[in-house]
């Protein structure tokens, strides 16, 4: 995402230089696809009452330069926080969401804590903090240096990964060219799974800035990481931007990303645009859903290529 007033989202820059340098990455996604496509029909296409509260073990991963960028404990509090109000649908703005909309809003049972135990079975608070000679991390530099991410390596800078089977690895670092976020969909590499973001754009305290200071690049993000993709289908350069899709039913199809905070009932391929969308690219005052079908999206890679997270000891606190 860029700060612009009109966001531009690395996730998917990051998932087209996979599918060009990563062997397999291509076919592991269509798998996962596929796999994901016959849990969401096996769920029955809306979000299940039944299903079973999953919490996420979450390591946040600070590597900063300057101590500006080195956030407090309390920020990142913050941003867990609001991800557990968004994916429950108790964030205090929710009763926004237009009129139109209201019977499509999507409450999961997916919640996020910050580790107890780390890798080597030691006690944690689920925070890492590292600091860095390099003054910004721009996720493209792998082009000409050949590290994927350079954030992600201690070899280059940055933090390795706990274990991605087991946590939510969070980079919280300064992103060169505007960048807010980018995440990592389901399928890709173990050792660079995860999300990065802004430390402009964490939670909603200390260094928060707005128009992206309510914690929703997070909540976008982790969307991703949870194999959502932009409501509007990517297909705005397309010939016909209405015909694409973010494989999710319940959300209208959009002709391009959004900016700001739109008015409703805004219009681009027939019926209102459901702007307010967690996934889509308004500003984070303006955004404060997900549907019912993002929700099984979601539930459905927790049961399928993101499962081992539902059995991760990482929030059990070692004994002693």
């Amino acid at each position: 995402m860029n700060n612009s007033h009109h966001r531009t989202c690395g996730c998917i820059i990051q998932d087209q230089i996979l599918m060009e340098m990563v062997e397999g990455y291509r076919e592991r996604r269509i798998e996962v696809e596929q796999a994901c496509r016959i849990i969401e029909s096996d769920l029955g296409g809306t979000a299940r009452g039944a299903f079973v509260t999953v919490t996420i073990p979450v390591v946040v991963h600070v590597v900063y330069n300057a101590a500006v960028e080195n956030i407090s404990d309390e920020q990142i509090a913050s941003q867990i926080r609001i991800l557990n109000e968004d994916f429950s649908a108790t964030n205090p703005d929710i009763s926004d969401v237009p009129n139109f909309f209201k019977s499509l809003i999507g409450k999961s049972s997916i919640q996020f804590k910050l580790a107890k135990r780390a890798p080597d079975g030691s006690s944690t608070n689920g925070i890492t903090r590292t600091q860095t000679t390099r003054s910004s991390f721009p996720p493209d530099e792998f082009l000409a240096t050949g590290f994927i991410e350079p954030v992600k390596f201690d070899s280059s800078g940055g933090k390795d990964a706990w274990p991605s089977d087991k946590y939510l690895n969070m980079w919280v670092c300064n992103l060169r060219g505007g960048l807010l976020g980018y995440a990592q969909f389901p399928g890709g590499p173990a050792e660079t799974d995860g999300v990065v973001m802004d430390y402009q754009y964490f939670g909603d305290i200390g260094t928060a800035t707005p128009p992206f200071d309510k914690g929703r690049t997070a909540t976008h993000e982790v969307g991703h990481y949870l194999n959502l993709r932009h409501i509007w289908g990517d297909d705005q350069n397309s010939a016909d931007p209405c015909s694409g899709s973010d494989l999710v039913n319940d959300t209208p199809n959009q002709e391009y990303p959004s900016g700001g905070i739109p008015t409703h009932p805004r219009r681009s391929c027939g019926s209102p645009d459901m702007f307010m969308n967690y996934m889509d690219y308004t500003d984070d005052a303006g955004m404060f859903m997900f549907s019912k079908g993002q929700v099984v999206r979601m539930q459905a890679a927790l049961e399928g290529p993101r499962a081992s997270l539902t059995t991760s000891d990482g929030l059990t606190a070692p004994c002693g």
